[in-house]
Formats: structure tokens, sequence, C-alpha cells
């Protein structure tokens, strides 16, 4: 990774956490001082924003996490997975918290209950990504695997030369 990319992506790291920091406290404080209407659960879909940002704050450190290992060149080691882990986690917990809201916003919806179907597809769709980057743990497992091996080899090489 070029250091033009890596400052960008850190950038956007810094907007995205800032913001997540900002929605917090405006639920935190609106859980505070603003009753609920009766209209919705609001109590808990602030509660479920509160902690669709702290998905969000995960998958942001440990995605910063992952490009520092990258810039040091020590992202093909078992340390890499403990941050995989923690993004697939964060999404699996998002797609959970979006499917919990879907729940929720449902009897709202028996009039047009395609809203649900689509919030339900949003969430298999987060779910996916969650997919995805296990498909990518797998790569990076081989990847670490094939380095640990070259590093093996090379070593008895050395000692043959």
């Amino acid at each position: 990774m070029g250091k033009l990319a890596v400052r960008a992506l850190r950038a956007v790291l810094v907007v995205v956490l800032t913001g997540t920091v900002g929605v917090q406290v405006l639920m935190v404080w609106a859980l505070a001082t603003d009753p609920e209407d009766g209209s919705m659960p609001l109590t808990l879909m602030r509660l479920i924003t509160i902690l669709g940002m702290v998905s969000v704050q995960v998958t942001g450190v440990c995605v910063w996490r992952l490009v520092t290992m990258v810039r040091r060149g020590t992202v093909f080691s078992h340390g890499a997975f403990r941050y995989v882990d923690g993004i697939i986690g964060a999404i699996t917990a998002a797609s959970l918290l979006w499917f919990t809201v879907t729940a929720v916003n449902a009897p709202g919806q028996r009039d047009d209950p395609g809203v649900s179907v689509i919030m339900a597809g949003i969430g298999l769709a987060i779910l996916g990504v969650a997919l995805i980057v296990l498909v990518l743990r797998t790569l990076l497992a081989q990847a670490v695997a094939r380095d640990v091996e070259a590093a093996r080899m090379q070593a008895e090489l050395n000692e043959v030369i």
C-alpha cells in the first residue's frame, strides 16, 4: 500500500470514528432527555444505534491495526487473525442488530410489508459481507502458512550453504 492510500484510509477512519462517537453521544443524550412519544419504542432503537456504532468502531480500529501491519510488512502473521476475527464479529453483530431493527419496525409496516422484506434483505447483505471477510480470512491463513513454510525452507537452505 502506498503512503497516500494509507493516509487517505486513515483520514476516512478518523472521520468515521469521530462521527460514530458523535452519534453515540447524541443517542445517550436523547435517552436521558427525550421521552418516548409512543409511536415506536425509541429507547430500544436508540440502544441499537449505540451498539451499531460500537460495531463500526470495532471494525475501524481493526482495519487501522491491519493497515499498520501492512505498512510494517507483518500482516502475514498469526497476529493479523485477531483483527480479522474482530472485523468478522463486528459485521456479524451489525447484521444481527439490523435484523433487530427490522423486527422492531415490522409491526408498523403491516400495510406495506415490502419495507420489512427490503430491510431483511439489507440484513442478509450485511451478513454476506461478514462471510466475504471470512473467505478473505481463509486466504490470509493460506498466505501465512506459505510464508511460514518459505521461512522454514530458507532456513534449511541457509544451513546447507
